[in-house]
């Protein structure tokens, strides 16, 4: 019979307060998410450095925040995550004399289609430790921040401006009281902002600003205008006058100019300039901006300008310029040559250079940002900065299941592991590209995760995971980069959708402006649709205007943006256009209606379709518009088919009226429990969306793009920050949760794996932690700090784990052998590490595992037992005069299972491990109170009171102690009876199997050594 111990839990995982609010909802502040990367850059737009602090350098991503690093980039940490309202950078800037003063401008001067707007400028005084927002809250993008170098409270701001629409907050603005207050002191027109400003640096009244006329829309880029309201500008009186500079520059169109200063010399200005045809490129003044004298027509320093267009000069040698777009380019001729650096990713957005050390530098790109020593020869990583922009989330149906989405240029789509599925000597192994390319989506084959299917900007694949090979199946098989789309056959988004059927793995739908179906992975393509779009005349546009064309397909108005068909019913599909339409056949796309909610304005982009998972008539949309300027959410509903719709955001039931919707999902446990993805972060509904609560929690802010209920888990895409995994959601969908007021509750586990996880790591990102059994309990107000604990039973209801509350640190404490039960005489251990007894929701965390050996050493006592076998288990709360009860499922490692080791091989490890643990335990315990022994003997020989049984006892103690403990004093010495017992159970505890033969054996052979000592001991 096994002798049953409680589990002392010392790596139980996190528990956390839940308070209620004034309307009595929970915070469910113990419901955290789980970063699981992937552990690698993202596009970073902005980067800054300082001498000040070797070694320390600041990157500001697109969608990610700002980090830090103070090794030269060997670690970097986000420093902006609960201070900043917006993940979207524009400029960083840190005094030259006082690193701990860094100034930040949110809102990336790159204007992409889906670029996140910012939300002013913030300021630190610690190094980035904590920060303020410190005003222009409403300048959208801020392409330049520079400090005065002789007063840090002296900031200059470039504000681009609303990129969406016209905006009086766009210009130049300056403060001199370290950002109490600003004044605009240069403005052009609401449609004219301001993407860079410089200093002088010998003299820092002398100013430099540059105009910019840009307008987003989502059929095209506005990049430039006419050049009386473009171009550059100079102050001599540190802003209070303006001149504008026009000779030597172009004189009809002028779009975006970025400025770059010279330190070493006070007369040369370099601008970099978006001009139509050979007028684009670099200009050069000699006479500190008085005129311009183009330098350099090279196309690859002009190309996609309204994304780059930056440039800047060597602090030591004026000759010595970079210019950053798709590559990155070196001049040391004063721009007259160029020859290529070639960082670890293209598309290139920034630098700073060391002024003490010009071989020193940062550079930022599509990639992360890295830093060099040798002048860009070599440089750091970027898999340390998980600042990943992903389009969407897809979830597979293996064990552990992974995530798959498009990953905005790094390469193809990706996937990633839920849970660590096998040991990899780095955490980046666990990154698999899965075919297609940046925009995605990647959608596994039900019942075949090896098979996935993947879009490229429109071209449909499939990419087999074993062979690393793609198979293409292009609908219309044209190239449509270069088009109007009012000429293109088929007119697909960059993400066009792929969506496989719930009742039907064989069945495969894909959009353009039409449906199109498969039924052989995409050897052969029907339509089932007519234009689903609104197709407007005036949309379909050459992208990029006055000057630059810019046509990849992410300008294609009027393409199908979302699809999905019912999982309740067959033939029910619906989608969602880019331009408006929402349309439903139900029927299998033999007949559609345009079933487009009135509630919305026309244009906007029907970001997500979502189908009820209880009801085939209801369903949910979700509609972004802010393209068009409109900030306002947009979560409707349907339960009649789309002929009627309701408004679930009015900008006052929970969720801000500036904060536009991407997606929504329902539970597909509970009807009308809804998660919803805004610019800003994610809320939850319990009421079907009549009102929203923040579900926030720890993840940081930033545009989620996509949300998946899966096994029990809330699986959130990110735009900036990966993916993102929240562990057994579906503890919302109890109805237990919807009566929590006065009692305590104990929800009952999800189904629980038994994944082993010596190789999780939840260190850092991705995070993996040891697999467990997520536990969840609601304590009323009246109950907080009440004693709490926690026991796990077996079928047969013998406690195999027991954990201690909080609230149970006043009683009195168990003695060193535990808690008896007279009932079982069982031994009960209850360990310092104890749960929370806070008012509102707890989490706990059961390693499904039994208590390890005991230790003479008490921060080592029972770790590392041996895990629990597959079966059904029964957890017991006892909160003040309640005990409640819920059954647990714990279940096997299906691949284990599939490799053909049994429930019943898994029943019998446990019991000998259980035996060899006790075994372990014993021999410790006898060592531990022979030790003493021998200690009080041997100070009794010390002080001469030691007699001759004394002497022969001590003998005897020592022999005893020299069979039990290896001797440490020099490296490998014979390990003698614990170090052997302890090699028999590290040797049957790595994994799955059935117990050798060799096992029992060598148990039977330790057993009875230990009781030849325990004799040995006895009749002395």
């Amino acid at each position: 019979m096994k002798n049953i111990f409680g589990l002392l839990v010392f790596l139980a995982g996190t528990t956390a307060i839940v308070p209620l609010d004034a309307r009595g909802d929970d915070t469910l502040d113990s419901f955290e998410y789980r970063n699981i990367g992937p552990a690698r850059g993202g596009r970073v737009t902005a980067v800054a450095g300082t001498v000040a602090a070797p070694g320390t350098f600041y990157l500001g991503a697109s969608g990610g925040g700002v980090w830090k690093t103070t090794d030269y980039g060997q670690s970097w940490a986000p420093v902006s995550d609960g201070y900043f309202a917006s993940p979207s950078i524009g400029d960083i800037a840190v005094a030259e004399r006082d690193p701990n003063i860094v100034y930040v401008g949110t809102g990336s001067d790159g204007l992409r289609s889906n670029v996140i707007a910012g939300k002013g400028v913030y300021k630190s005084i610690d190094g980035g430790q904590s920060w303020t927002a410190i005003g222009l809250e409403k300048t959208g993008h801020i392409g330049a921040v520079e400090i005065d170098p002789r007063n840090h409270n002296t900031v200059w701001v470039a504000a681009i401006g609303n990129a969406f629409g016209a905006s009086e907050e766009r210009g130049v603005y300056k403060t001199t009281d370290g950002g109490r207050s600003w004044n605009k002191v240069l403005y052009r027109s609401d449609s004219v902002g301001f993407t860079d400003v410089e200093l002088l640096p010998s003299n820092p009244d002398i100013v430099f600003a540059s105009a910019w006329e840009a307008r987003r829309t989502p059929w095209t880029i506005r990049s430039g205008g006419s050049a009386d309201k473009g171009g550059i500008w100079k102050s001599v009186d540190g802003g209070a006058t303006w001149t504008k500079i026009t000779k030597g520059l172009p004189q009809d169109l002028i779009g975006k100019v970025d400025l770059a200063l010279s330190p070493a010399d006070s007369r040369i200005v370099y601008a970099l300039v978006e001009a139509p045809g050979e007028q684009g490129g670099l200009y050069k003044s000699v006479d500190q901006g008085e005129s311009f004298t183009q330098v350099s027509s090279h196309k690859g320093l002009r190309n996609r300008p309204f994304y780059y267009t930056n440039v800047d000069v060597d602090p030591t040698d004026p000759d010595t310029v970079y210019v950053m777009a798709t590559r990155y380019w070196k001049s040391t001729d004063g721009g007259e040559t160029w020859a290529r650096l070639t960082p670890p990713h293209a598309d290139s957005h920034d630098m700073w250079i060391d002024p003490s050390n010009p071989d020193l530098f940062i550079q930022a790109n599509d990639g992360g940002a890295n830093i060099t020593f040798n002048g860009g020869k070599t440089w750091s990583t970027q898999f340390n900065q998980p600042t990943v922009e992903v389009y969407q989330v897809e979830v597979d149906d293996q064990y552990p299941y992974w995530l798959y989405g498009g990953q905005q240029d790094n390469g193809t789509t990706i996937s990633v592991p839920s849970m660590a599925p096998w040991p990899v000597q780095n955490k980046a192994a666990y990154i698999q590209h899965s075919g297609g390319c940046e925009t995605g989506p990647a959608v596994p084959k039900p019942g075949d995760p090896d098979t996935v299917y993947v879009n490229c900007k429109g071209r449909f694949g499939v990419y087999d995971k074993r062979t690393g090979q793609e198979k293409s199946y292009w609908v219309g098989a044209a190239y449509m980069y270069g088009h109007n789309p009012a000429d293109l056959r088929h007119r697909f988004q960059r993400v066009a959708p792929i969506h496989v059927s719930p009742h039907d793995p064989g069945v495969v739908y894909h959009a353009s402006q039409y449906v199109h179906r498969t039924t052989d992975e995409g050897r052969s393509w029907e339509t089932i649709s007519p234009d689903l779009t609104a197709f407007e005349a005036d949309k379909q546009v050459i992208s990029g205007e006055p000057i630059t064309r810019d046509i990849t397909g992410e300008e294609n108005y009027s393409t199908i943006y979302s699809l999905r068909e019912s999982p309740v019913r067959a033939g029910v599909i619906w989608v969602g256009a880019n331009d408006g339409p929402v349309q439903v056949t139900r029927d299998g796309g033999e007949t559609w209606a345009d079933v487009t909610p009135g509630k919305v304005p026309g244009g906007g982009r029907v970001d997500s379709v979502e189908p009820s998972p209880h009801d085939p008539a209801k369903a949910y949309v979700t509609v972004l518009r802010y393209q068009l300027d409109d900030w306002k959410p947009y979560v409707l509903r349907t339960e009649n088919y789309g002929r009627s719709w309701t408004l679930l955001t009015d900008g006052r039931n929970g969720i801000p009226a500036d904060y536009p919707v991407r997606v929504v999902r329902e539970d597909p446990l509970k009807p009308g429990l809804l998660y919803a993805g805004t610019e800003y972060g994610l809320f939850v509904s319990h009421d079907d969306g009549d009102s929203w609560a923040p579900f926030q929690q720890n993840l940081p802010v930033t545009p989620v793009t996509d949300i998946k209920r899966h096994r029990g888990d809330l699986v959130v895409s990110t735009m900036g920050r990966g993916f993102w995994i929240l562990d057994n959601v579906a503890t919302l969908a109890q109805r237990a949760f919807e009566g929590r007021d006065d009692a305590a509750l104990l929800f009952q586990p999800k189904t629980t794996y038994r994944y082993r996880s010596s190789y999780g790591d939840a260190s850092g990102v991705p995070d993996y932690p040891r697999a467990a059994a997520v536990i969840d309990y609601y304590l009323p107000e009246d109950l907080a700090g009440t004693p709490v604990r926690l026991s796990v039973h077996d079928a047969a209801g013998r406690v195999v784990a027991a954990y201690e509350g909080a609230g149970a640190a006043d009683a009195e404490a168990p003695g060193p052998q535990g808690e008896r039960d007279m009932a079982t005489e069982a031994v009960t251990y209850l360990g310092t590490e104890r749960l929370t007894s806070e008012a509102g929701m707890n989490r706990f965390r059961w390693d499904l595992a039994h208590a390890g050996a005991w230790d003479g050493e008490p921060e080592r006592r029972y770790r590392g037992g041996p895990l629990v076998a597959p079966g059904t288990y029964t957890l017991r709360l006892s909160v003040g005069d309640a005990t409640l009860h819920q059954p647990l499922e714990v279940k096997a490692d299906p691949r284990v299972l599939a490799r053909g080791t049994t429930l019943d091989q898994m029943t019998a490890q446990e019991d000998l491990l259980l035996r060899i643990r006790d075994l372990l335990s014993d021999a410790r315990r006898l060592a531990h109170d022979l030790g003493e022994e021998r200690d009080a003997l041997e100070t009794a020989r010390a002080a001469g009171d030691l007699d001759d049984a004394g002497a022969a006892r001590l003998a005897t103690v020592t022999a005893a102690l020299d069979a039990l403990v290896t001797n440490d004093e020099n490296f490998y010495q014979q390990p003698m009876l614990i170090d052997q017992t302890g090699y028999l159970y590290y040797m049957l505890a790595g994994a799955d199997q059935a117990p050798g033969d060799q096992a029992p054996a060598r148990y039977d052979e330790l057993a009875g050594q230990l009781a030849d000592i325990r004799a040995a001991v006895a009749a002395d």
